[in-house]
C-alpha cells in the first residue's frame, strides 16, 4: 500500500455517480480529494450535499484549461457523453499525464484507451493511464454473455430494466417519478450506446432493449442465448463459476437475482440459468447497482490498479 496519498479530482461531481465517488474516495486509504467540480454547485461545501462526507472542500468550477495546473494525480471525468475530449486535450496541451478515468462513452471505442471491465479485461491492461470506464448495462450484458461466447449460435438478445437514476439528474421523462409511477418506459430499442459497446468488446453482435422502471437504483438484464450445441444446466453453471472464480465483485447465484437485493451493493450478481427442453437455449439474469458496479465502484477498481494499490481498496465487500 502506498504511504503517501494520491490527489484525485472529479470533474462533473453534481450527479449521482459523482456523489458515490466522493463517498468512496473519502474512505480511501490511498486517495485524497483535490477538487470536485460542478458549475451548478460552485462554492457550496461538499459536506452539505454528500451524506457522510466531512471536510472543508467546496465545489469549484475550473475550465478545462485550468485543470492541469491543479496537479491531481488522478482525474475522473463524470460528464455527459461528448464532453470529455476538451478536458483530455487540455492535459495533453499542458504536457500533464495524470491517470484519467472517463465515465462517459466517449473513449469506449478508442483502442488507445484501456477499457476497464476488470473481470473480463484485467489481463489486457498494459499500464495505460487513460482508462475508459464501461457503461452500466454494458457491464451486465458482458458478464452475462462472456462465459458462453464460444458456444453461441445467434446474437444474444438482452432485455434491460433500470432504475431512473440511470437517466441522470437532468430532468426528462425517464427520471420523472410521476411519469414512471406504475409504468415501464421503453426507449432506444435498437442502437443503444450500450448495445454498440457490448458488441464491440464481446466481439459479437448483441441485441439490447432497455427500459426504465419506477425504482431509483439498480438494473436487471435478462439475456436469451441460443447455443450451437446442447448443454445441461450444471454445465452452464460450471462455466460461470469457473469464469468468475475468485472475483470478489461478481457473485454467481443458482437462482435468478433480484435487483432489490443488489441496490446499494458494490458487486454484480449473475444467475437463473434456465435452459430450454432441448438444452440449446439458456436464459441468464444479471443485476447490479448502476451507480456502483455500473459506474463508481468500477472506477475505483480501475483507479486502484492504476496507482498500484489493492484493486478492492475502499470498496466494501
Amino acid at each position: 500500500m502506498a504511504t503517501s496519498k494520491k490527489r484525485i479530482g472529479i470533474v462533473g461531481a453534481r450527479g449521482y455517480t459523482g456523489a458515490e465517488l466522493i463517498r468512496l474516495i473519502a474512505a480511501h486509504p490511498a486517495l485524497e480529494l483535490a477538487y470536485v467540480s460542478s458549475r451548478e454547485l460552485n462554492g457550496q461545501r461538499v459536506e452539505n450535499n454528500i451524506d457522510g462526507y466531512q471536510g472543508d472542500l467546496r465545489y469549484s468550477s475550473p475550465t478545462a484549461e485550468e485543470l492541469p495546473a491543479l496537479d491531481a494525480d488522478v482525474v475522473v471525468l463524470a460528464l455527459p457523453n461528448g464532453k470529455a475530449s476538451a478536458y483530455v486535450e487540455a492535459f495533453d496541451a499542458a504536457g500533464k499525464d495524470p491517470v484519467i478515468v472517463d465515465l462517459s462513452a466517449d473513449y469506449r471505442f478508442d483502442n488507445s484507451w484501456y477499457y476497464g471491465l476488470p473481470e473480463l479485461t484485467r489481463d489486457k491492461w498494459r499500464g495505460e493511464k487513460r482508462i475508459s470506464n464501461p457503461g452500466c448495462y454494458a457491464t451486465a450484458i458482458q458478464l452475462s454473455v462472456a462465459p458462453l461466447k464460444d458456444l453461441l449460435a445467434a446474437p444474444p438478445v438482452c432485455f434491460g430494466v433500470s432504475g431512473y437514476s440511470g437517466a441522470g439528474t437532468t430532468p426528462s421523462d425517464k427520471n420523472d417519478p410521476q411519469k414512471l409511477r406504475d409504468n415501464l418506459m421503453p426507449y432506444s430499442l435498437t442502437g443503444h450506446m450500450h448495445e454498440k459497446e457490448a458488441s464491440r468488446h464481446l466481439g459479437i453482435p448483441v441485441e439490447f432493449m432497455p427500459h426504465v422502471a419506477p425504482h431509483f437504483r439498480g438494473l436487471t438484464v435478462t439475456t436469451n442465448l441460443y447455443l450451437s450445441r446442447a448443454l445441461k444446466r450444471e454445465d452452464v453453471l460450471a462455466r460461470f463459476q469457473h469464469a468468475y472464480e475468485g472475483e470478489k465483485l461478481v457473485h454467481v447465484l443458482d437462482e435468478a437475482p433480484w435487483v432489490s437485493r443488489v441496490a446499494g451493493k458494490h458487486h454484480a450478481e449473475v444467475g437463473g440459468f434456465t435452459l430450454s427442453a432441448d438444452g440449446k437455449r439458456v436464459v441468464v439474469v444479471a443485476t447490479l447497482d448502476n451507480l456502483l458496479k455500473g459506474a463508481a465502484t468500477q472506477a475505483i477498481q480501475n483507479i486502484n490498479r492504476a496507482i498500484g494499490v489493492d484493486e478492492y481498496a475502499a470498496i466494501p465487500l
